[in-house]
């Protein structure tokens, strides 16, 4: 018996890199025995935001779902799908926002912050300002039992859950109110110690292989006040250190012992960290590459995909219509 269902979605931004893995990619993989998981593409949501820069969606969708199943998403425990390709999902976002008071979007914590922080795009439309909405139809249409969200984010589903009572209240009921269902969210920074970022170009990506796991290495920003190798370090401030305590955590004590009585340099220090990335990604990045031999295979995975999530959201569609009391 599955604990219950799960929506959750990624913008298509193309290959993901190692803070996606640990910020939400590892987390659904973790969940997909446990729940009935719907995991989509939020192509949709990607033009709130950036409506006019859209060539890119086709290709970015491909290259985040390889990623997605090379990192061990099944698509047979799981419908993984594009956003787009489920209409239903726009018909429901249609009838939420007649029930939609402006007051609880105007009030969402993301809106005024994006407008501020997106001041060089013009994002003052509608389709911004009804994200939330749109975001709702998402969950509830497959009656989600739990979202998958960090802690900075179990706010931004509180609308959602007032949208279900909503329409529960106005006409009967239909939505059980999605929980949260928190993430351990392992924070990485980038190689230059700022929030690990396409934009920034500090990422390291999940289809590294050894040079580009080199060179994003020896990047990696070091305790500024060891001049020479052996100087007393401080672990805490080191880049380096933060990516050994996630992914080389049997060594990482011992590294900052050595660290901290000068007897490993930073040098030293890097190589133990790029032998260990290598080790980590060589899975993915073998299996990425053979799904990307078989020509098709990712657009089959989404079809199916989309095939069950339909199924899904039209159910739930004509019992919202049959309750609002209109025509299907």
């Amino acid at each position: 018996m599955k604990k219950g269902r799960i929506l959750s979605g990624m913008r298509p931004t193309g290959k993901l890199h190692l803070g996606n893995l640990l910020g939400a990619l590892d987390n659904w993989v973790r969940l997909q025995d446990d729940y009935e998981c719907f995991y989509m593409v939020a192509d949709w949501h990607a033009l709130t935001t950036g409506y006019e820069e859209t060539d890119s969606i086709r290709r970015d969708t491909k290259q985040m779902v390889l990623d997605w199943l090379s990192a061990g998403l099944d698509p047979e425990k799981n419908a993984l799908f594009v956003q787009s390709q489920v209409k239903e999902h726009a018909e429901l976002y249609l009838l939420l926002s007649m029930i939609t008071p402006i007051s609880w979007l105007e009030r969402c914590p993301t809106y005024k912050d994006q407008l501020q922080q997106l001041e060089n795009r013009n994002i003052a439309t509608h389709g911004f300002l009804g994200y939330p909405v749109l975001q709702t139809a998402d969950i509830i249409i497959y009656k989600a039992t739990e979202v998958p969200v960090g802690e900075d984010q179990a706010a931004h589903l509180e609308i959602s859950r007032e949208l279900a009572r909503r329409f529960n209240h106005l006409y009967k009921k239909v939505f059980p109110e999605p929980k949260i269902l928190l993430n351990k969210v392992t924070m990485l920074p980038g190689v230059d110690g700022r929030k690990m970022s396409k934009s920034y170009r500090n990422d390291i990506t999940l289809a590294a292989e050894e040079k580009e796991i080199k060179e994003k290495v020896q990047q990696m920003v070091t305790d500024p006040a060891r001049i020479r190798k052996d100087d007393k370090g401080h672990p805490e401030v080191c880049v380096v250190y933060r990516f050994q305590e996630i992914f080389n955590a049997e060594e990482s004590e011992e590294i900052n012992e050595q660290c901290r009585s000068g007897t490993i340099g930073c040098v030293s220090c890097k190589n133990l960290l790029i032998k260990r990335l290598c080790e980590e990604l060589l899975p993915i990045v073998e299996k990425r590459k053979a799904l990307e031999r078989k020509e098709g295979y990712v657009e089959e995975v989404l079809e199916y995909g989309a095939e069950r999530a339909r199924k899904v959201a039209s159910e739930t569609l004509e019992e919202v219509r049959e309750a609002m009391k209109i025509y299907a």
